[in-house]
């Protein structure tokens, strides 16, 4: 029987493991859409060839934000300069880079009442998909409970006891899901 507990224990880590992936994913996509202050973390995702490696820009730079609305990336070594602004100018940040031999600015146009509710939008799609996600998750976890069930023939309170821990770990994600949105709409909406 321990056998059987091991197993129905680890179906249950491994659910939160996944749950947990896709909950961070989540809080870095949120990190990605800009509110009424940028966030330097919004560029380091951005990578550039350095001598044939694929470099984070935040592992070649110092950068930091001279005000609510401006990231200045300075490199350590300016002959990757060119390459940055051309990184930067790619990854579709809503604003192009500005080199002015030294550092790179990025300036980012107020937002206007339009562009929030377009970025709530967005938000309010990533945490749906983020949801959907979760329940395939949910799904899974329970096609892996019905199969360890016919082989190992397991009582039917136990499989309900199952099934009910992998509904409350699901909601407790689904919960922290919904706050999450909530607090990344209300910065956006802040002006």
């Amino acid at each position: 029987m321990d056998y059987l507990n091991d197993k129905l224990n680890e179906l249950l880590f491994s659910l939160e493991e996944k749950l947990n992936k896709r909950f961070d994913f989540l809080k870095n996509e949120f990190i990605s859409i800009r509110a009424g202050r940028v966030d330097t973390r919004i560029i380091e995702r951005v990578s550039i060839d350095y001598f044939g490696t694929m470099t984070p820009i935040k592992n070649l730079a110092n950068i930091s934000c001279t005000d609510a609305r401006t990231i200045v990336v300075n490199p350590w070594d300016n002959s990757v300069l060119s390459s940055i602004v051309k990184a930067l100018g790619a990854a579709n940040l809503g604003t192009m880079p500005v080199d002015d031999g030294r550092v790179v600015r990025l300036v980012f146009p107020q937002l206007t009442a339009e562009t929030r509710k377009d970025l709530v939008k967005k938000v309010h799609r990533i945490a749906e998909d983020t949801r959907v996600g979760m329940r395939n998750e949910r799904r899974d976890a329970l096609d892996q409970l019905k199969k360890i069930n016919n082989v190992e023939k397991i009582s039917e309170d136990d499989v309900k006891n199952v099934e009910h821990d992998v509904q409350k770990i699901l909601d407790d994600y689904i919960a922290n899901v919904d706050t999450a949105l909530a607090q990344k709409e209300r910065d956006i909406m802040t002006i």
